[in-house]
């Protein structure tokens, strides 16, 4: 979809017809957390434009704030930049390409922007919501396990360093027969770190033998992720008196709680306080 375009008079008397406009990236624009971003803004109108008679200014709103800060300023030939970095890239101009370039993006920088293109005696003004996510970072302990039956078990699926907070994690049985989607036994925990999300969810299990090399898959969606991301945990089951057999230490999993191994993760991963023990 398209913002919808101003064309406005700097002179009179006006032409019957306006021909200058721009065009955005239709009403929101997102980008990813330390790209270099590029906010899209098309000029149409003149078959070529004269950047000697062009005028670009690029301004930014805090969504929580009324005042505009201008980021850049193109006008009389002279640059004025308000941003480091910030920049239109003038060969780009020459063909209606008013688009701005600023590395490095950072999560203070959403918000609204404003492109103002004026070739006397027109302007256009287009305007784009930004929003600039980060992808979660997710990891499932263990990968594989082996448990005795009808013995509680613990799968932890931790995802962090992501904004927006918007995320969903799933779980599902993938067996052969009927690969399914699980509801029961799953337990949630969140958490913001300067800025950044994490969350971790728990599932937890009290397999039979018919649950032998069953694979259990943790899925994330986020904005940030074209695909989603999955990963598998396979779970391998013995009898209660199954003779001599020495059971591997991911079975400790199934003497653990949820508060417990959140604050063993919190030594690992830096990201998880105490609140979330709470």
């Amino acid at each position: 979809s398209l913002l919808p375009i101003l064309c406005l008079p700097l002179s009179l008397p006006l032409p019957h017809s306006c021909f200058l406009h721009v065009k955005m990236a239709g009403t929101t624009q997102t980008v990813l957390l330390n790209d270099n971003a590029t906010i899209f803004c098309q000029v149409y109108g003149y078959p070529s434009p004269n950047i000697t008679i062009m005028g670009v200014t690029w301004f930014w709103k805090n969504p929580g704030s009324a005042t505009e800060v201008k980021l850049f300023e193109f006008f009389g030939g002279q640059q004025m930049t308000g941003r480091p970095g910030a920049m239109v890239r003038l060969k780009s101009l020459e063909s209606g390409n008013a688009s701005l370039q600023l590395p490095g993006i950072q999560l203070r920088e959403a918000g609204e922007y404003r492109c103002e293109v004026v070739i006397t005696p027109h302007k256009a003004v287009g305007k784009v919501k930004l929003e600039v996510v980060a992808f979660p970072v997710s990891s499932l302990f263990p990968e594989q396990a082996i448990v005795k039956e009808k013995q509680e078990t613990l799968i932890l699926c931790m995802s962090s360093g992501f904004h927006l907070d918007n995320i969903t994690i799933m779980w599902k049985k993938l067996s052969q027969k009927d690969p399914q989607e699980v509801f029961e036994g799953i337990i949630t925990n969140h958490t913001i770190e300067n800025g950044m999300f994490n969350v971790t969810s728990f599932l937890m299990l009290k397999p039979s033998l018919e649950d032998n090399m069953t694979i259990y898959q943790c899925v994330i969606y986020h904005k940030s992720l074209p695909t989603p991301q999955k990963l598998n945990f396979t779970l391998t089951v013995i009898g209660k008196f199954y003779p001599h057999t020495h059971v591997p230490s991911p079975l400790y999993l199934s003497q653990a709680r949820p508060q417990t191994l959140l604050k063993a993760s919190s030594q690992n991963t830096q990201t998880y306080t105490a609140e979330t023990e709470k």
